[in-house]
């Protein structure tokens, strides 16, 4: 029943940081030195990927209608932009696919940890800051998804691979990506929300794949926990995602940026102190 309420707390945990430029993975790393599963540690390590399926979905169903090519109200321009959209997502999804499955297995074993996530935190909770001071005066190249070129879109995706490392956030580093080459904080944001469906959903199959192949189950009360997580992220993250699309209509990410330094800040005096 506890493990059910810690999934309950995890879920919400994801489905605010998913796509909040914070970082989730580093947020549930930092909650697990807290509130830790009864549960076996492969298990925890697949929850904290696979929960942020629930978070992916909220993104489907926001977007249905952009999304669906075969959208029966869409005439055959804006089926062919939807077409398009698609190409250049999957495009920008390819370098983290090179890069980052040769380097998951490293990265979960090496890199996995508060000092990692504190850093990461920081460093790009200051460049969150740099970029939108520098950028405060200058007019976007890209203010509409329709004319991101593909080789845009290839930068982001590049931008993406920085978010293998914990606490970067893989919303951070595309965002921060598509804002210095040029797009709108709201052109950025959305590439960055489509960007996450193949990714997030590769890096939870593969996942999986992993934690069955070694011998991982979902008996019993394993499936209760998993499903309450990935649910309870999958409403957190409808209401965030929708928050964020109407904050950064008249505001820009520096409040983020600032955020993450100070949390950043914390975790490293408290392992100090108290580890």
């Amino acid at each position: 029943m506890f493990d059910i309420i810690k999934s309950i707390i995890l879920g919400i945990v994801e489905g605010i940081t998913e796509f909040l430029p914070i970082s989730s993975t580093g947020h549930l790393v930092l909650v697990d030195e807290f509130i830790k599963m009864e549960q076996s540690k492969a298990f925890v390590d697949m929850f904290n990927v696979v929960i942020q399926l629930g978070a992916i979905m909220a993104v489907v169903v926001i977007y249905f209608n952009k999304l669906n090519p075969w959208a029966s109200q869409k005439n055959s321009l804006e089926k062919k932009q939807t077409w398009t959209l698609w190409k250049k997502v999957i495009i920008a999804v390819i370098p983290s696919i090179i890069i980052g499955l040769p380097l998951n297995d490293w990265m979960d074993s090496h890199l996995m940890n508060w000092l990692v996530v504190s850093i990461a935190l920081i460093f790009y909770g200051i460049l969150f800051i740099v970029i939108e001071n520098h950028n405060a005066h200058i007019q976007p190249k890209f203010s509409d998804l329709n004319t991101l070129s593909y080789k845009t879109a290839i930068i982001i995706g590049l931008f993406q691979v920085l978010s293998l490392i914990p606490g970067t956030s893989r919303s951070g580093s595309t965002i921060l990506g598509g804002i210095m080459v040029g797009t709108s904080r709201y052109v950025a944001a959305e590439f960055s929300f489509f960007l996450a469906i193949p990714t997030m959903f590769g890096a939870s199959l593969l996942k999986l794949y992993k934690y069955f192949s070694h011998g991982g189950s979902l008996a019993g009360l394993q499936g209760i926990i998993l499903a309450v997580g990935v649910i309870v992220s999958f409403v957190v993250a409808y209401v965030s995602i929708r928050f964020l699309l109407n904050y950064i209509k008249t505001k820009d990410f520096k409040i983020f940026g600032w955020y993450r330094i100070v949390l950043g800040i914390i975790v490293i005096g408290y392992f100090l102190i108290f580890h």
